[in-house]
């Protein structure tokens, strides 16, 4: 049984066209084409969409970092390998799990078939390929080094899970410590301290002011829980709104730089992060005021952001990246000289990458630091919280022989 075949070919003219062709082999196909007068570009078996729709839904869920970390290193390979563009997006498309990620793969392939460059088929999707991403390949695409761009574009994302991974094991045991602490005091309140209130009621007399705060908090909790709960849940809506806007953002992102105990992992993480995305674009051979302009929106900090826009607009009139920077006490005075002497010395991108590897190590030694001054805070926490109540529970037992008689 004859198979069908989608193919894409160039005339004598040098127009593109394509179409299919029925035959036993790929190249029975070819040998048909070229009797034409047409160069075969691409020959594949043409199989039913039915299904693979189904697997790739665009609305399957939505593109992590470390997916698309995967995916840059094995575009890379297959580049460097020597296998087509079209050909290696094809591959990855079919094998990629993330089916977002494959049915956005698919739709690039196919705008770059019909003409579009892979930079300008990336920017179609913006939810998948950020600027930062966009513009690297658009330079590797320019230099002609397009497997070098996407290794290192992999390495960046790798750095950057690896970094949230280890922020984010460090704050699993106090986010279920302390979740923990606020189920065991709900259930507290709402089951056991009125138990306790309707023994003190049958004995009457005056109970301890500690007690009669915990039972109006236990009466208030299980009449009105759902004032309670929609009070909290509208807080939280409420500031997740009021952070999306500009001002609150700003004022948000310089709250978090100011926190007591977390605010200099946030400095070191932003910092890091700027240094590091610098320094990929530089490597890249994106020219510095472009550069700097995708680093103001991906740094993710308002405050840094204000910053690297000073920095870029002192940049236009002349001036070198370290003097601006001074200006901004965000950025630190090491920062500041190593920026210095790497424009000094033409070697700005691997000092911007040394930077990027202190500060990394920064944020590890804090976070390891974080997670000892947490565990025992948290134990003090629940403690005081559940021996609090358990004692004002207790109180009116140290004077229940007066209120018996």
């Amino acid at each position: 049984m004859a198979t069908t075949y989608a193919y894409k070919v160039r005339d004598k003219a040098g127009k593109m066209t394509s179409g299919t062709l029925e035959a036993d082999s790929q190249a029975l196909v070819a040998s048909k084409l070229k009797q034409m007068g047409l160069s075969p570009l691409l020959i594949e078996e043409q199989k039913s969409n039915l299904g693979k729709k189904e697997l790739h839904m665009p609305w399957g869920g939505r593109v992590k970092s470390k997916d698309l970390a995967v995916f840059s290193r094995q575009f890379a390979t297959m580049i460097n390998s020597g296998l087509s563009l079209l050909r290696a997006l094809n591959i990855l498309a079919e094998q990629t799990e993330n089916s977002k990620l494959a049915t956005t793969v698919a739709d690039v392939r196919a705008e770059i078939e019909k003409g579009s460059s892979l930079s300008a088929a990336l920017t179609k999707h913006p939810k998948v390929f950020k600027r930062l991403y966009v513009a690297m390949i658009r330079a590797g695409e320019i230099g002609g080094v397009l497997d070098s761009v996407l290794m290192r574009l992999a390495e960046n994302l790798e750095k950057e899970v690896a970094l949230k991974q280890k922020i984010k094991s460090a704050m699993t045991y106090p986010t279920v410590v302390f979740t923990m602490v606020l189920f065991i005091l709900a259930g507290m309140l709402i089951f056991v301290v009125p138990t306790f209130k309707n023994l003190y009621k049958d004995l009457g007399g005056q109970l301890p002011m500690p007690t009669r705060v915990l039972i109006g908090a236990s009466d208030m909790a299980k009449k009105f829980w759902y004032v309670v709960a929609a009070m909290i849940i509208g807080s939280a809506v409420g500031i997740r709104r009021w952070v999306r806007t500009d001002k609150g953002r700003g004022v948000w992102d310089a709250m978090k730089l100011k926190m007591p105990v977390f605010g200099g992992l946030v400095h070191k993480t932003a910092v890091s992060r700027f240094a590091r995305t610098l320094s990929v674009l530089m490597k890249s051979g994106v020219p510095i005021l472009q550069s700097l302009e995708i680093v103001g929106e991906t740094v993710n900090n308002n405050v840094l952001s204000k910053a690297v826009a000073d920095v870029s607009s002192s940049v236009k009139e002349g001036e070198s990246i370290a003097r601006p920077l001074e200006r901004h006490a965000v950025f630190p005075p090491m920062v500041v000289q190593m920026i210095s002497v790497g424009e000094e010395t033409g070697a700005l991108d691997t000092m911007l990458s040394k930077i990027a590897d202190f500060y990394d190590q920064e944020v590890e030694a804090t976070v390891e630091a974080l997670t000892s001054l947490i565990e025992p805070l948290l134990i003090a926490v629940m403690g005081v919280a559940v021996g609090g109540m358990v004692i004002a529970l207790y109180m009116p037992m140290f004077n229940i022989i007066n209120l018996i008689k």
